[in-house]
């Protein structure tokens, strides 16, 4: 963070101690010493004031943008006239002081909203038709039919065979979302439409198909069920 005035590097430097998402905590009182600091830390995010001797915060947020891995900006500032330059220069917010610790965890969401990792790619089952070996993308597995050694994996628009005992198939995709409901059956939490519990048995659809819950899976399914905020009809 970036501040001529220590009172105002002060008052931002306690609010974002406060939270615990934030690591570490830097401080420059203008900014050719900010400059420094980030040649010499890596940093995810510059609070930044805009009026500063010297070198003002719209122009280190210039610099900045040049670096390979360039840090969010968020401006802190007590002129509310450069909010269209602010963001001219890729700001993530604009703070007008006074600030308050709701308004920098405003800012630091912004911040790590815009820094999420990107979700992982999809797993791909590779399934054997005849000489052909084919891709399916798991999360589009609607449910896993057991069928001696192989088991049949059913999507939405096609089945397929693979051969793996469903028991293998179970442990390997519990993490997945996939729980066994049966002997003979592997179900994708996600794709469930409906769960009816009878007793100590059950069924869940999925789609068009209806799949039996054994006595065995009640409570298994039950607890993932839970887990997941799910909440089926007696």
């Amino acid at each position: 963070m970036v501040d001529d005035e220590l009172p105002a590097v002060d008052m931002l430097a306690h609010h974002l101690r406060r939270d615990s998402r934030i690591r570490r905590v830097h401080t420059a009182a203008s900014g050719n010493e900010a400059l420094r600091l980030l040649h010499d830390h890596h940093v995810d995010a510059a609070f930044l004031d805009i009026h500063m001797p010297s070198l003002t915060g719209i122009d280190l947020a210039r610099v900045t943008n040049r670096f390979a891995e360039p840090p969010a900006i968020v401006f802190v500032t007590a002129d509310d006239g450069l909010a269209l330059t602010a963001f001219e220069v890729q700001a993530t917010d604009y703070l007008l002081k006074p600030i308050t610790e709701s308004r920098v965890r405003d800012a630091v969401d912004r911040v790590l909203g815009g820094r999420l990792p990107a979700p992982p790619p999809p797993q791909l089952v590779t399934v054997d038709q005849g000489d052909i070996s084919r891709m399916v993308r798991q999360d589009d597995i609607l449910y896993a039919e057991a069928s001696g050694d192989y088991v049949r994996l059913h999507t939405a628009r096609s089945d397929f065979l693979a051969r793996v005992p469903i028991s293998t198939l179970a442990e390997q995709w519990a993490e997945a979302g996939f729980v066994r409901i049966h002997r003979s059956y592997l179900v994708a939490l996600q794709h469930i439409d409906q769960v009816r519990f009878t007793g100590t048995t059950g069924c869940v659809v999925v789609g068009q198909t209806q799949l039996p819950v054994s006595r065995r899976s009640t409570a298994l399914l039950r607890g993932a069920l839970r887990a997941r905020r799910v909440r089926p009809t007696s």
